[in-house]
């Protein structure tokens, strides 16, 4: 599943990022291209991705995981409180779709969806996540390099699934 072409050191890396609260998602991705610059890699094999809202990361999240193009997906979002119950179910299903991805297509997904638990319009509330998300960005980019590299590492070895079973002996 190596993904790396040999004119670069990183491998092809699909980023999708929501659009609501843009300016405080936005923040994950410099954290994220900020930490492979650091690491000496090559930020021109990050294709970054929109989605309107944290809800729609998973379908898109799947496409590209099953178009073969990308060695891992990661997405960022920010599911808030606006004053109504939904934001935590709309928090759940995306992790769990998030994680199905990832479990169907072999293709590791690395999520940056956050739900706080109290998010106040106040500057110094969106100032802590204008920050966090620079954070979580780099936290992103250590764990998606991490899985690639252990993905490209075990390259080659069987997986259960294609393993035929022994035949037994009559």
């Amino acid at each position: 599943m190596n993904q790396t072409d040999p004119r670069h050191d990183t491998p092809s890396i699909a980023f999708i990022k929501a659009r609501w609260h843009a300016d405080i998602v936005d923040r994950c991705e410099q954290g994220f291209l900020a930490e492979l610059v650091r690491r000496g890699l090559d930020t021109g094999r990050v294709e970054v991705f929109e989605a309107p809202g944290a809800f729609d990361i998973p379908l898109l999240a799947q496409r590209l995981a099953l178009s073969g193009r990308f060695a891992a997906v990661v997405a960022t979002g920010f599911v808030v409180d606006g004053g109504i119950y939904r934001h935590e179910f709309v928090a759940a299903a995306v992790i769990e779709a998030l994680m199905r991805v990832q479990l169907d297509t072999d293709v590791p997904v690395i999520s940056a969806v956050l739900t706080p638990q109290h998010f106040r319009k106040t500057e110094r509330t969106r100032r802590f996540f204008l920050d966090h998300f620079v954070v979580k960005g780099r936290e992103a980019a250590e764990a998606c390099l991490k899985i690639v590299e252990t993905f490209d590492r075990l390259a080659g070895v069987p997986v259960a699934r294609d393993i035929e079973p022994a035949m037994a002996a009559d």
